[in-house]
């Protein structure tokens, strides 16, 4: 990253990462946020672990990392979601996450992830809901 991050809101190092990646991995990275976004209009974006995108409800639904060859979406729970599209393609096997990585050409299929997501959510919900007792 070239510019010091101090003061700006973490939507606001999104878009700069978006824009600063300005290849098919900007595009991709916006496009799974519109997607998060609209399954979740109250989704809270983070921005950890120096400059790792984070979407967060209730606890964190997922990440959105970007390499040279994939975007990588990696689900904080993803092992107990269900996931009948097969949209989880690495890190399976781990115990508790899961990811999807898109490369160059490709795209998860919108209704899916959308799933996904609320699944995610869903899951955090039960998990609040458990401390709360």
């Amino acid at each position: 990253m070239s510019q010091p991050e101090t003061g700006r809101s973490a939507s606001e190092r999104i878009d700069a990462r978006i824009a600063e990646l300005g290849d098919w991995r900007g595009e991709t990275l916006a496009r799974v946020r519109r997607l998060i976004r609209a399954a979740d209009p109250e989704v809270v974006e983070e921005w950890k672990w120096r400059g790792v995108p984070v979407w967060s409800h209730h606890g964190i639904i997922c990440t959105g990392e970007t390499y040279r060859q994939v975007v990588k979406l990696t689900f904080a729970r993803g092992a107990a979601l269900e996931d009948p599209a097969g949209l989880f393609n690495a890190s399976l096997d781990g115990n508790t996450r899961r990811a999807i990585d898109l490369r160059e050409g490709e795209q998860a299929d919108a209704e899916a992830l959308t799933a996904l997501v609320r699944a995610a959510i869903a899951l955090n919900g039960e998990k609040t809901k458990g401390r709360s007792r």
